[in-house]
């Protein structure tokens, strides 16, 4: 899961990647997480991006800006994951 490549993300160059963790790779679609920074605040982006005619397209970002928000996220998430298991 913490596969880093050679290539660049496929950000804007008005961000500074701090670092990331890719999740999931193939030739068509690429999910990463990515800590970022931007007018001098840090955020965490989820992005997923879609191969097409071979550039990368951004397809979904979310952002998380702080811990509280995290928390909230996390606290849904976690309220929500025993619903995955079919019955």
């Amino acid at each position: 899961m913490t596969e880093k490549t050679s290539e660049k993300l496929p950000i804007s160059d008005f961000y500074k990647v701090v670092d990331y963790v890719t999740i999931f790779r193939s030739e068509k679609w690429w999910e990463a997480i990515v800590v970022f920074e931007s007018f001098g605040k840090r955020s965490i982006g989820l992005y997923l991006w879609q191969n097409r005619n071979g550039a990368w397209k951004r397809k979904h970002k979310f952002n998380i800006r702080n811990l509280d928000e995290w928390n909230k996220l996390k606290t849904a998430i976690e309220q929500l994951l025993p619903k995955l298991v079919s019955r």
